[in-house]
C-alpha cells in the first residue's frame, strides 16, 4: 500500500532566515549614508514579516491549484505593468527616468515589474507542462510552436518593462526565458540558433562600440552609454557618473581580508542600502564576510536545484525559474559593484532595502518551500 508522508525543507528555510539576518545587520550599517532620516533596518524586518505572512498563504494551495490560478495571475501582472505606464504621475510617478512604480497612499509604493518576473515564473511553467501533456514525444514542429509561445509570453512583461525604462528588470525576465528554455527538452540544434542569434547581437554592439559609441545612440540613450563608459574608466569618470563605482571599488578594497567590524565602515557610497549593499559587507566584514554571504547564495541554490530533482515537471520548471532568477540577480549585483560588470540598477536578493523585491524573492522562495512541502509517495513503506 501507498503511504504519504509530508517533508519540508527546514535547511533551506533556516538559510533563508540566516540571509534575512544578514540583511537587516547591513542595512543598519548602510543607513548611515542614506539621504532621508529612515531606519531602513527595522523597515526591512518589516517587510520580511510581510513576506513571510505571504509564504503562508502560498503553503494553503497545492500545485494543481496554482497551476489553474496561474492564466489569471500572469493577466494580473500584465494589467499591472500598462497600469503602470498609463496611470497618472500621481499614482505612477516617475523615479530615476523609470516609471515602474505605483503609489499606494498611505501604503507607501510597489513595483509591480518585480512580481511580474515571479509571474512569468508561473506561465512559462504552464505552458511547457501543457505542452509536454499534450505532445510527450519530441518533435520539431512541435518545438517550434512551443518556442513560439514561450516567446511570445516572455515578449509581454519584457517591452511593456521597457517602455517604463527599466532595463535591468527586462533583462532579468529574458534570462528567466532562456533558463526555462534550456530546460523544456526543446532540441538542442533549436536552442543552439537561438544562443548564436544572441551572442552574434551581442559581439555586434561590441565591435559598434569600439568602432564608434555615438552609433549606439540609436538603441541606447545617453545616459545608458555614460553608464557604459564610466563602468570602462571608474576613476577617469570619478567625479561625475562614475563616482558610485569608483567608492564602491574603494570601499570594497579597504575591507580587505577581516574586514573595518560592523558599523566601522566610512566610504561613502550613494545609495548604499539599495543596490549597493555588498559594498558595505565587504567593507566591515571583509573578505570573509563576503564570501559568507556569497556562500549562502550557493547553499541556497543548491538545496533549490535538489527540490528540483525530486518534483513533478509544473514544479521543476517553477524551481528552474527561481534559480535563474536568483542567479542572475546575484551574478549582476555583485558583478556590477566590483566593476565586473556594467551597473543596471538590479538588487542583492534579500539583502537589498526594498519592499517589492523582498516580496517577489520571497514569493519565489515561498513556491519552493512548498515544492518541499508537497506529499510524496513511498510503495510497501514500513514506516
Amino acid at each position: 500500500m501507498n503511504k504519504r508522508k509530508s517533508y519540508f525543507d527546514s535547511n533551506l528555510a533556516l538559510l533563508i532566515i540566516m540571509l534575512m539576518i544578514f540583511s537587516s545587520v547591513s542595512l543598519y550599517s548602510a543607513q548611515k549614508y542614506a539621504q532621508l532620516n529612515v531606519d531602513y533596518s527595522q523597515q526591512q524586518i518589516v517587510w520580511f514579516v510581510i513576506s513571510g505572512l505571504i509564504v503562508l498563504v502560498i503553503f494553503y494551495f497545492d500545485f494543481e491549484s496554482i497551476m489553474k490560478l496561474t492564466p489569471y495571475i500572469y493577466t494580473f501582472g500584465i494589467l499591472l505593468l500598462l497600469f503602470v505606464l498609463l496611470g497618472p504621475e500621481s499614482i505612477a510617478p516617475v523615479r530615476k527616468g523609470a516609471k515602474s512604480w505605483i503609489e499606494i497612499r498611505g501604503l507607501g509604493s510597489i513595483q509591480p515589474s518585480e512580481f511580474m518576473k515571479i509571474f512569468l515564473i508561473l506561465m512559462l511553467s504552464y505552458i511547457l507542462t501543457k505542452h509536454i501533456d499534450k505532445f510527450p514525444v519530441g518533435d520539431i514542429r512541435f518545438d517550434i510552436r512551443l518556442l513560439c509561445k514561450m516567446g511570445l509570453l516572455a515578449a509581454l512583461p519584457i517591452g511593456l518593462t521597457l517602455l517604463q525604462n527599466d532595463f535591468g528588470t527586462s533583462l532579468v525576465m529574458a534570462v528567466i526565458t532562456m533558463g526555462i528554455i534550456l530546460v523544456s527538452g526543446i532540441n538542442w540544434k533549436m536552442i543552439a540558433s537561438v544562443v548564436t542569434v544572441v551572442v552574434g547581437f551581442i559581439c555586434s554592439l561590441v565591435i559598434t562600440y569600439l568602432y564608434d559609441p555615438n552609433l549606439l545612440l540609436g538603441l541606447l540613450d545617453g545616459y545608458q552609454l555614460d553608464r557604459i563608459n564610466s563602468w570602462l574608466d571608474p576613476f577617469g569618470h570619478g567625479q561625475g557618473i562614475g563616482y558610485q563605482l569608483k567608492q564602491s571599488i574603494l570601499a570594497i578594497g579597504s575591507g580587505m581580508t577581516e574586514g573595518k567590524g560592523f558599523n566601522q565602515s566610512d566610504v561613502y557610497i550613494p545609495e548604499a542600502h539599495t543596490d549597493f549593499i555588498f559594498t558595505i559587507v565587504a567593507e566591515e566584514f571583509g573578505f570573509i564576510g563576503a564570501s559568507l554571504l556569497i556562500s549562502l547564495y550557493f547553499f541556497i541554490i543548491y538545496k533549490i536545484v535538489a527540490t528540483a530533482m525530486n518534483s513533478s515537471f509544473f514544479e521543476s520548471f517553477i524551481c528552474v525559474g527561481v534559480i535563474s532568477f536568483l542567479t542572475f540577480h546575484i551574478f549582476q549585483n555583485i558583478g556590477m559593484v566590483i566593476g565586473l560588470i556594467p551597473i543596471t540598477g538590479i538588487p542583492l536578493p534579500l539583502m537589498s532595502y526594498g519592499g517589492s523585491s523582498v516580496m517577489a524573492t520571497m514569493m519565489g522562495l515561498g513556491l519552493v518551500l512548498n515544492v518541499s512541502l508537497k506529499k510524496k509517495d513511498y510503495m510497501f513503506s514500513n514506516e
